[in-house]
């Protein structure tokens, strides 16, 4: 085997082998201030805890409100539901922000992360959760 070809394969397996984790976060009445500050607590958390982040805040033109009804899409939070599930699918951890229980998306996303088996982790608690 090459060299060239058995470094790439290393550094593949050591990308696989990092444990990823999502943000599972409330937005409703919240401050955009209030938004960026806890998902700035809850990445360097998860950093702490060895994790790499999988993104879950789509701010890119494709989740534009605008782009997104000319695209024909009528249920715009179930729209990104759908994309933070299926990131979900990359991930071996998922992290509840503070507040999660009263906000519908997360409340989905919580069922679906312990349905198959993530490690849960909640703001403010410890430990993790396998339930």
């Amino acid at each position: 085997m090459a060299a060239g070809t058995r470094l790439n394969e290393e550094r593949m397996e050591s990308k696989m082998s990092e444990k990823k984790a999502m943000l599972s976060q409330p937005m409703a009445g919240k401050t955009e201030k209030e938004i960026i500050d806890t998902r700035n607590r809850a990445v360097a958390e998860l950093k702490k805890r060895g994790y790499e982040i999988v993104n879950t805040l789509f701010t890119d033109e494709w989740y534009s409100q605008q782009s997104m009804k000319q695209r024909g899409v009528v249920q715009i939070p179930l729209c990104f539901l759908a994309k933070s599930l299926e990131n979900m699918s990359l991930c071996h951890a998922a992290y509840f922000c503070k507040g999660w229980e009263n906000a519908r998306g997360c409340r989905i996303e919580h069922e679906a992360a312990k349905a198959y088996g993530l490690e849960i982790i909640y703001e403010g608690k410890e430990g993790i959760e396998n339930e």
